[in-house]
């Protein structure tokens, strides 16, 4: 038995995406995030409401691998000479991952729902970031790496980490939902899992965000910076877009209000905390830490680049346009008040401050 397609009466944004289609109605948008429920024609004994313990549990280690993925591909990808900025690697495979994950919506409904929140809303929300991104654009206009260039060529590096990383999220996400569709047909569902199998799971997934903790206090405090101070954040993050789309994606058919909040939200914190890294007098090396686990956990979940890349796609032509401008102007005027403000009056310096612990 090959897997089930999408019905053509209720599509969602996964088949509106593979039939080049566009939308203007707000709960279809609103759907990406939230389970497979009866609009995908899924019987009562499969859908999950959106507050389900089943399906905000898995979103807990969805999560965690998020950030991972992020932090392991950014270093993988930073080094001496590089050709390419490292978020547009994350950026991408979080988009082509989201696309794949769009496109088998009701395959996971029919198997367990909760997982497509935690592939989509959890782990490519929380591998692709907005306020990085957006941070990363600022960055090249203040030329906060202080390199030998004019204003000219700071303006293009921005430009081009704007644009870049625009085509690349949009082209990625498409990709995934190509490639799925072409290999869909060759798959046979598996059947659900049981219920003792659902619960199992459920539990697992809380143990294993409830280690966060333990991990952060008991592993050397060189990790803290690195990973453990993120991971403990990475929930609470994905947790507030999630509660904000699902009560106000559906809210304004203009734009997805849900995920213009969090990613405008995010990249306001993001700022304020690298200002707090960049005081004249450094904070403690353990408030150092917290405050990059609060950038890269909290602030890397709570704003996302593939949900945002797929309302784009999904979007009716001047709709996604608008919403793509006014995104972007949000996030760079939030970042102008509050990190250009503090490097202009000389009060806060344009590189990091503090130090993190080697041990």
């Amino acid at each position: 038995m090959s897997l089930d397609l999408p019905s053509q009466q209720h599509p969602d944004v996964g088949s509106i995406l593979a039939r080049h289609q566009t939308t203007d109605d707000a709960n279809t948008l609103a759907s990406i995030d939230r389970p497979p429920s009866e609009v995908e024609e899924l019987p009562p004994a499969k859908i999950y409401h959106p507050l389900s313990i089943h399906v905000l549990a898995l979103l807990m280690p969805a999560s965690m691998f998020g950030v991972l993925a992020r932090l392991g591909l950014q270093a993988l990808t930073t080094y001496d000479g590089q050709s390419i900025f490292p978020l547009a690697y994350v950026q991408a495979t979080g988009c082509f991952i989201m696309g794949v994950g769009l496109r088998m919506k009701v395959p996971f409904g029919n198997f367990y729902g909760p997982l497509y929140t935690a592939l989509t809303t959890g782990f490519c929300g929380s591998l692709t970031t907005f306020s990085g991104w957006q941070v990363n654009i600022f960055d090249s206009w203040v030329n906060s790496g202080q390199f030998f260039r004019g204003g000219l060529r700071d303006f293009m590096d921005g430009f081009t980490q704007t644009w870049v990383t625009l085509v690349l999220s949009l082209a990625s996400l498409k990709f995934g939902v190509c490639v799925c569709g072409a290999v869909q047909p060759y798959f046979s569902a598996p059947p659900p899992p049981r219920k003792n199998l659902r619960y199992t799971l459920t539990i697992l997934a809380i143990l294993t965000y409830a280690a966060t903790l333990p991990v952060y206090f008991f592993l050397p405090g060189n990790f803290r910076h690195q990973a453990t101070a993120a991971l403990l954040f990475s929930f609470p993050g994905t947790l507030t877009r999630y509660l904000l789309s699902i009560n106000l994606n559906p809210r304004l058919k203009t734009i997805p209000l849900g995920t213009f909040m969090a990613n405008s939200l995010g990249t306001a914190l993001l700022g304020f905390f690298h200002v707090l890294q960049g005081l004249p007098s450094p904070v403690s090396q353990n408030a150092c830490s917290l405050l990059q686990g609060l950038g890269d956990g909290y602030c890397g979940c709570l704003t996302t680049i593939s949900t945002f890349a797929a309302e784009i796609g999904a979007l009716k032509g001047w709709k996604a346009v608008s919403y793509t401008i006014i995104s972007w102007i949000a996030g760079q005027l939030l970042l102008l008040v509050i990190m250009g403000s503090s490097f202009w009056s000389g009060h806060v310096k344009e590189q990091m401050t503090c130090s993190f612990q080697t041990s």
